[in-house]
């Protein structure tokens, strides 16, 4: 089953992700462990997966909108993670909040054209399904 692969890796690079405990005997708390950068990657890592696999799954429009959104807010997570004070004296060299200022602008201004091609595409076709879209018309 092709789920259970997918599960999985996700599975070892959320454990990978987060910090060892100081008595690696006991298991770790997630909810008593304090968050650090990491933990912010693994739900832009996570958000990013789902967008993906959003995208590539679904036949409506609207899904796969909702799917790149999801991408674009799993980058924008990871871009503000970057640029947090815990790294801030390992600089990077990038300024992670106006990457991610930017990020939104253009994702609203994504937004509003693609909804503009779903609405046309819906008028034209009575259907948003991605798979009847085989041909183009200037």
């Amino acid at each position: 089953m092709p789920g259970r692969k997918w599960i999985s890796l996700f599975t070892v690079a959320f454990v990978a992700a987060l910090p060892p405990t100081p008595n690696h005997r006991r298991s770790m708390n997630l909810f008593t462990s304090p968050v650090t950068v990491s933990h912010y990657l693994v739900v832009g890592a996570v958000l990013f997966v789902l967008g993906a696999l959003c995208m590539a799954t679904k036949r409506n429009a609207l899904g796969v909108l909702m799917g790149i959104e999801l991408v674009l807010n799993g980058a924008n997570v990871n871009f503000i993670a970057f640029g947090s004070d815990y790294l801030r004296a390992e600089n990077l060299g990038v300024d992670g909040q106006m990457f991610a200022l930017f990020v939104i602008v253009l994702a609203a201004a994504e937004a509003a054209v693609a909804l503009a091609i779903a609405l046309n595409f819906y008028n034209n076709y009575s259907t948003i399904d991605v798979d009847k879209a085989d041909e183009l018309k200037g």
